[in-house]
């Protein structure tokens, strides 16, 4: 159970990575705004509003495993869940800024920043969500195929050690 849990958190933690990330250090005032701006310019929080529903789903089959009352229930409670998490946006945005301020100076988050303002920046910024959701998409199948597999030749490995699994 605590590995499928795991598995089914990786995308979280795939929406984590892919907003804007930084060390621990004496942070600059400037290097924070600097890297608040850069989230902005990134739609960071929208990103994560928009990839929050398909993480919750991909949880959902772990959690409801297959009952349809737990999953109306679950189905019922998403929107509030989704809600509180979107309440907390501003204080995770709070945070990851201080990790950007901590690896960047002010002025390198300015040129980021100025990169994702331009064309090709804001192309990556409209993609991004659905290159998100396509990657843990591929990252869970992977995941899944790839546990199956390392499972069966343990299993295969296990039985020719004499072991009756």
């Amino acid at each position: 159970m605590r590995t499928a849990m795991l598995t089914l958190l990786r995308p979280l933690a795939l929406v984590l990575m892919l907003l804007p990330a930084a060390p621990a250090s004496a942070q600059a005032p400037d290097a924070v705004a600097a890297a608040k701006d850069l989230m902005t310019v990134m739609h960071s929080a929208d990103n994560f509003k928009a990839m929050m529903p398909a993480i919750m789903d991909t949880l959902k089959p772990a959690i409801v495993q297959g009952r349809p009352d737990v999953a109306r229930d679950y189905d019922a409670f998403m929107p509030v869940l989704l809600g509180a998490m979107t309440s907390r946006l501003d204080e995770m945005i709070d945070k990851i800024a201080a990790i950007y301020a901590r690896k960047f100076s002010a002025a390198e988050l300015s040129e980021v920043a100025n990169f994702y303002r331009g064309p090709t920046g804001q192309k990556f910024v409209q993609q991004l969500p659905a290159i998100m959701q396509e990657s843990m998409a591929l990252g869970q199948s992977f995941g899944q195929q790839l546990a199956s597999e390392m499972q069966q030749r343990m299993l295969d490995e296990l039985r020719k050690k004499g072991h009756k699994i």
